[in-house]
């Protein structure tokens, strides 16, 4: 099924923030921003079990659980099972390992067997209180492995998860699946395979501002010649984009940072919000079904949904471009 038959609007909520990403949020806070998002007209939202091990899925649910369930769209991963016992060292979540170390004490388990994956999902069900998910991504695959290894994650996920999520999609007990990933290879290689087919996927941080070049040299291009939509998530990439200090979950580094001083000059010369420049960008592409910026306070998502609907001005884009802001082969708004 076409993703945007799916979802409700072409901007949901990403959950990770509320899995203690970064920092400790406090629970008032956190449901505080969840409770507000939803008076605001967020309808679709989207969580993974690694999110603060279980955390973010926990806090999801206390909103969610009380909204009739056909009044929203839900999203979550599997691949990473959430174990009772407490991790005694340092969780494992591979280039991720810090990013999550104010959630849960849960040990995580890597896997995208069957069996883990009908596992995983229950699991999640209970954690969100609900009783159906809408969407199923396979999460990170390949993500800490290289060579030989990665292919063999990525065969163990072809023999298992994808034919579990493939299964559940025909029953119909889900809408769709695909890959919820930060790097677009593997993406590649599961459009390139005869089946199981994927509905759509959700790219984070691979097709934003600063960082879009590869995502269209092949990805987009396969995704839009197959009817593939994907979900862009970290529009604002990991935040440097809006006022933070990190690009890939972690430190950005110097040229990144240059990019986006760049980008923001722009912007003040033209009088555009740097929100709306990224989110909209991001949007432009006839593959993006949707957005997925995440938030720790209400007044975030109130900026998130202005910036989507701020109107600029096709100079800016244009400025953008001239500058080597954006590659020539990016689809621009208004069809700058």
């Amino acid at each position: 099924m076409n993703l945007r038959e799916i979802l409700p609007a072409r901007i949901g909520f990403g959950t990770a923030p509320l899995g203690n990403m970064f920092r400790a949020v406090p629970d008032d806070e956190a449901i505080t921003t969840l409770n507000s998002a939803w008076d605001q007209g967020i309808r679709y939202y989207d969580s993974a079990p690694p999110y603060g091990a279980g955390l973010a899925e926990i806090r999801l649910g206390k909103l969610l659980s009380s909204k009739p369930r056909d009044s929203f769209v839900l999203s979550t991963k599997v691949g990473r099972v959430i174990l009772d016992e407490v991790e005694t060292g340092a969780s494992d979540l591979g280039d991720k390992g810090t990013l999550f170390e104010y959630g849960r004490p849960n040990t995580i388990m890597h896997e995208w067997t069957a069996e883990a994956t009908e596992r995983s999902i229950e699991n999640s069900l209970e954690r969100l209180g609900v009783d159906r998910l809408d969407i199923v991504r396979v999460h990170d695959i390949s993500q800490d492995f290289h060579g030989d290894i990665w292919l063999q994650k990525i065969e163990e996920a072809r023999t298992g998860a994808f034919r579990v999520l493939s299964r559940l999609r025909d029953e119909g007990t889900i809408k769709a699946w695909g890959l919820g990933v930060n790097l677009t290879e593997p993406i590649e290689i599961t459009l390139a395979l005869d089946e199981p087919r994927p509905d759509g996927f959700l790219l984070a941080g691979r097709y934003t501002l600063p960082d879009h070049e590869h995502a269209l040299q092949r990805l987009l291009p396969m995704a839009e010649e197959q009817g593939v939509g994907t979900v862009v998530g970290g529009p604002y990439s990991s935040g440097v984009l809006v006022g933070g200090t990190h690009f890939e979950y972690a430190d950005a580094p110097p040229a990144i940072l240059e990019k986006v001083r760049r980008i923001k000059e722009i912007c003040v010369r033209h009088g555009v919000g740097v929100k709306a420049a990224a989110l909209q960008f991001s949007l432009a592409h006839p593959v993006s079904a949707a957005v997925i910026p995440g938030a720790i306070k209400p007044s975030r998502v109130a900026e998130d949904l202005a910036a989507l609907g701020e109107q600029i001005p096709a100079e800016f884009w244009r400025d953008l471009r001239e500058n080597g802001m954006v590659s020539p082969q990016a689809p621009l708004p208004g069809g700058v």
